[in-house]
């Protein structure tokens, strides 16, 4: 089976490596090239060598001030989410009753598309912010506020989920030799679970950073960057000039060059961390 395997391997692998390379390496490439060029479409572009991206970091571009505000949203969600969802996961692996029909209802906001959940929140955040005289379009403290326990109610029970399968893959032998030795439960927590499911940290970070960082269906439907841009965040920065029609393509091309390079580099420098973390069982 193996040698015949090895015989056809490229008849099996060609389809999916062709599908790859036209939807994937090749767009990917073109835009990197697209990024030096000014173009109205691929077949006019002018190179115009690092002036695209010298225009976005200009100030009227906004892309410093999105990155920081992206930035700031992605260490709060970051933190809030995987400590909710850490939490539940500990919860519902304890015995107690209708656990099943907890995680499902949990499970169920990740279902919900992010334009979907966007307005509702907006229009459920809004009913309570009226009674003190505010709204998320007007205030960018609320609107913040607001993205981040959108993110947090979308996202803690995939995490949840998770975490739950880390817990259960803990070695009830590890737990009970702890109880032995004297340790309680905060002892037990922080020195043999959480060791015993880095793995599962590792990946519910990664998605929650690369998650956080990429959002825009949210952003664009609770706040679309109001007031004054100042709840605008990467992925909305970067639609907003590839589409703007000023001849910005390739401004907007740049800045999603660099957005790629930032999110990849703070995603692998996490994963290099948190990986290090891990032991094995």
């Amino acid at each position: 089976m193996e040698k015949i395997l090895k015989k056809h391997f490229l008849i099996f692998v060609l389809p999916t490596l062709l599908v790859f390379l036209v939807v994937f390496i090749v767009p990917f490439i073109l835009g990197i090239i697209l990024s030096f060029s000014k173009f109205t479409t691929i077949f006019n572009a002018k190179f115009v060598g690092l002036s695209n991206y010298v225009i976005a970091f200009s100030k009227g571009q906004g892309f410093s001030k999105a990155f920081a505000f992206t930035s700031v949203f992605t260490i709060v969600s970051i933190i809030t989410v995987n400590v909710f969802a850490f939490t539940i996961a500990l919860i519902l692996t304890r015995k107690i009753r209708a656990t099943n029909l907890f995680r499902s209802v949990f499970f169920m906001p990740n279902l919900i598309g992010g334009i979907v959940l966007g307005y509702t929140w907006q229009v459920m955040l809004d009913a309570i912010l009226l009674q003190f005289g505010q709204t998320l379009l007007a205030n960018a403290k609320y609107g913040f506020i607001g993205l981040v326990l959108l993110m947090n109610w979308q996202m803690i029970g995939y995490m949840m989920v998770i975490y739950i399968a880390g817990l259960q893959n803990v070695p009830q032998e590890l737990i009970e030799a702890a109880k032995i030795d004297g340790a309680d439960s905060k002892d037990t927590l922080f020195n043999v679970t959480i060791p015993m499911v880095m793995p599962s940290i590792t990946i519910c970070l990664f998605l929650t950073l690369a998650n956080s960082f990429k959002l825009y269906d949210q952003n664009l439907a609770l706040t679309a960057g109001a007031p004054l841009k100042k709840t605008q965040m990467l992925a909305m920065n970067i639609v907003d000039t590839m589409f703007s029609r000023n001849g910005f393509e390739g401004v907007g091309q740049a800045k999603a060059v660099v957005f790629f390079i930032i999110v990849a580099v703070i995603a692998y420098l996490q994963l290099r961390f948190t990986r290090d973390k891990e032991v094995e069982n």
